[in-house]
């Protein structure tokens, strides 16, 4: 991997599966913390289960909430080409790409976290509300740290931006450029 600069920001342009994945992991991940904190401890078992999905997801491509969205219509940027018997949504495994190493990083720390926080201390839910933050974030705006931190690192992604065309941006236009 080489290093690069720029910033990485996925498209959001649509409701994907894959950008709505991450918003709904990040309202679970935010509740079932908030709960975890708030009503009893062992919420943090909701939080535990979102981060096996997530490796889960990384590990095998099959997710079961992006199966759900694809019955109500959603389509996928991170699919897997070929088609399933039933048309069942699994996410791109050939090979080790920026987001799916995200899903499995989250997954991992996520329930690392969980359990900290069980036979360590309440604090340790404090990371993953942040990371229910920043997937919600994620969701919203296309940005990611960690996303970046990877992308920063030399990481492949797949969901790259829509390249600008000179058309649409005048600063570095043919046209502008001979005047």
């Amino acid at each position: 991997m080489a290093l690069r600069s720029g910033v990485y920001i996925v498209p959001t342009h649509r409701w994907y599966i894959e950008r709505t994945v991450w918003l709904i992991a990040g309202i679970v991940l935010l509740v079932s913390t908030a709960l975890a904190v708030l009503v009893h401890p062992l919420w943090v078992l909701l939080v535990i289960a979102t981060g096996l999905a997530s490796i889960t997801v990384a590990l095998t491509g099959f997710c079961i909430v992006g199966n759900v969205l694809r019955l109500f219509g959603f389509t996928p940027m991170l699919g897997a080409a070929a088609q399933t018997r039933w048309n069942l949504y699994f996410m791109q495994t050939d090979r080790w790409y920026l987001e799916r190493r995200i899903y499995l990083a989250v997954g991992i720390n996520i329930s690392v976290a969980s359990v900290l926080s069980l036979v360590h201390s309440a604090w340790w839910l404090t990371f993953t509300g942040f990371v229910g933050a920043a997937m919600g974030w994620f969701a919203a705006t296309g940005y990611c740290i960690m996303a970046n931190g990877l992308y920063w690192l030399g990481a492949e992604p797949r969901l790259a931006p829509e390249p600008k065309t000179a058309a649409a941006d005048p600063l570095h236009s043919r046209e502008h450029a001979r005047t």
